[in-house]
């Protein structure tokens, strides 16, 4: 069970917001609640676990208890670190409203083998939906295409862009610049991306416990770099707020992306907030 700070507001206003096109809310770290205005509703990566003391420590509120939430189409997870799947933060939004698990198949293998979501939780094998790069699903009122990103420290990634009447959105897990971004600008008119963003910061090792220098997510000039090939519209930075020691300032980003093509505009927002396309 987990006790949310904030009780259940952040679900109420997904639940009853009637947006006139796509209203997304950040949930910290690099989470997203995404509605549309027919009323289908994706969770991006939502994670409400405190990390692993001393090793990860959680430097935000926990925003709401999965247990509340009882409105959710798809539950989609970008890799397969545990605050990205997490079957406390997640498994219940799924028994709660017949909502799959989309994911690639090292994510799924998380859910299955090391969490055994359908032991521990009232969870279907059904509700697994394995994904990789190239593939295209119809989520309600969204079309998901999965795409390559670039992630080091992860075994198998994948972003999604999120296509809608009303606009796109490209949430890019926690990837560094890749590659592959300058092919998806030449075929999606991205309105909002949603890229990783921190400090390098000393974190102990998961095994000894010694302090390393550690750089999980884009510094300043990789995701002013990865926004320009994107061709982003707004940049919204993530992952900022999370983990102590690898924190950062997203404010620091306006003298980085403003010699740029794009994006046009840098938005930051923080646990909580709502923005719409």
């Amino acid at each position: 069970m987990t006790d949310s700070d904030w009780g259940d507001w952040l679900p109420r206003a997904v639940a009853d917001a009637d947006p006139d096109t796509v209203a997304l809310w950040y949930l910290g770290c690099n989470g997203f609640a995404i509605k549309g205005s027919e009323g289908t509703v994706l969770w991006i990566d939502p994670y409400v676990g405190t990390g692993d003391p001393p090793r990860t420590v959680r430097m935000i509120p926990i925003p709401f208890d999965p247990e509340d939430v009882d409105v959710a189409d798809a539950v989609l997870a970008t890799h397969e670190h545990t605050d990205h799947v997490h079957g406390p933060s997640q498994a219940p939004i799924l028994a709660n409203t017949d909502a799959d698990l989309v994911a690639p198949d090292d994510s799924l293998a998380v859910a299955r083998e090391e969490e055994r979501w359908t032991d521990e939780y009232a969870v279907d094998e059904a509700a697994f939906t394995e994904v990789t790069e190239g593939d295209e699903l119809r989520i309600g009122e969204f079309t998901i295409h999965v795409a390559e990103t670039h992630d080091p420290d992860a075994t198998h990634p994948v972003g999604y862009v999120i296509e809608h009447d009303a606009g796109t959105v490209f949430h890019a897990g926690d990837s560094k610049p890749s590659p592959t971004f300058a092919g998806l600008a030449e075929r999606f008119d991205i309105d909002v991306g949603i890229l990783a963003f921190g400090s390098e910061g000393t974190i102990p090792d998961k095994e000894t416990g010694e302090p390393v220098q550690t750089k999980w997510y884009s510094d300043e000039n990789e995701i002013a770099a990865a926004a320009n090939d994107l061709g982003l519209d707004r940049l919204v930075p993530t992952h900022w707020d999370m983990w102590k020691g690898l924190t950062a300032d997203p404010t620091a980003l306006h003298d980085h992306v403003r010699s740029y093509a794009s994006p046009n505009r840098l938005e930051i927002v923080e646990i909580g907030d709502r923005i719409d396309l």
